[in-house]
């Protein structure tokens, strides 16, 4: 709430995604994924904090740099999850352009791994597949952006102010 005279107080600011974290059946399966046919480093294998009981896997770039970032918790005799209201229903690695993500569909059938064909959503490009788990993976190129059909001014006064 604003004091009449007084500035405004500072606006925290989100920078951006740090990591995603999975829960799996399997971190051998898992590793297979992520690391060999995705091409991810596991950057950090530990035991959960929470849980030490339980495997913490890493998967990122070649530094683990935040962003990047896919953590694995494994337990093998969690019940599959139910998707609806309190759960997350994919989420997206970036590349670079459109020819690295046909790139990536070729790669991907000529290994027998199923996925969609390349999708226009017009701000990007993607294309889905899934982890030996289910997790749902969209990969995502970073082009053209949110602006591809109108100018960051017009879409910045559409946004819902929050309150």
């Amino acid at each position: 709430m604003s004091v009449p005279g007084q500035p405004e107080p500072r606006r925290l600011q989100i920078t951006g995604l740090h990591h995603i974290t999975i829960i799996c059946s399997s971190l051998d399966q898992t590793v297979a994924f992520y690391r060999d046919l995705l091409g991810m480093r596991v950057v950090k294998q530990t035991r959960n904090q929470d849980d030490p009981n339980a495997r913490h896997f890493f998967f990122g770039d070649a530094t683990g740099s935040p962003g990047t970032v896919v953590s694995c918790f494994e337990y093998p005799q969690m019940e599959a999850g139910k998707v609806g209201l309190g759960s997350t229903h994919h989420f997206a690695l970036a590349v670079g352009s459109l020819e690295e993500l046909e790139e990536w569909l070729r790669y991907l059938t000529s290994r027998g791994v199923s996925c969609t064909e390349v999708l226009d959503r017009t701000y990007f490009h993607s294309l889905y597949v899934r982890d030996p788990d289910g997790h749902i993976i969209e990969i995502a190129t970073t082009q053209p952006g949110f602006t591809a059909d109108e100018s960051p001014e017009e879409l910045g006064s559409r946004m819902i102010e929050p309150a």
